[in-house]
């Protein structure tokens, strides 16, 4: 083990009585910022890069999209874009391909990029499709005497 292995332990034990704080893992943030020039893009970059734990910070102005990688909390990006004056919002958006029903009334949005539909719980989507197909399936049923002439 050798005398270097032997303090390690020795410290490891004797540490073990501290709080440690726990480290937070590597994120990415995705937010929509409303952002019309440059200097609204520098506003926001400025500010975004400011937080400690960020390593960078991406634009894309014309998506409205702001991407935030690093050690940080998604609840405090957020209020450190919206202390820009900009209106900001965790990213609603997601791949097109990913949607069920992309252009059911929950998740269409004519505000989405190209190949983005609104975020939506798919709970929501079925459940008014599975209330939509009830009326027909009871109209045909067998215990309805008076459902159909031609049954």
């Amino acid at each position: 083990m050798g005398v270097g292995g032997t303090l390690e332990f020795l410290s490891d034990i004797m540490g073990s009585s501290h709080k440690h704080k726990k480290k937070k893992q590597l994120q990415t943030v995705e937010l929509k910022v409303r952002m019309d020039c440059d200097g609204c893009e520098l506003k926001v970059k400025k500010a975004l890069s400011s937080l400690s734990g960020v390593k960078s910070v991406e634009i894309n102005r014309k998506q409205q999209k702001v991407t935030v990688s690093g050690y940080v909390e998604a609840s405090k990006v957020l209020k450190k874009a919206k202390s820009t004056g900009k209106r900001a919002e965790i990213w609603p958006y997601v791949p097109y391909s990913l949607v069920s029903h992309p252009y059911a009334a929950q998740a269409y949005d004519k505000k989405a990029p190209p190949g983005y539909v609104r975020k939506v719980e798919s709970t929501a989507i079925t459940a008014s499709v599975t209330a939509y197909e009830d009326p027909y399936i009871t109209m045909f049923s067998d215990d309805n005497p008076n459902a159909c002439s031609i049954m």
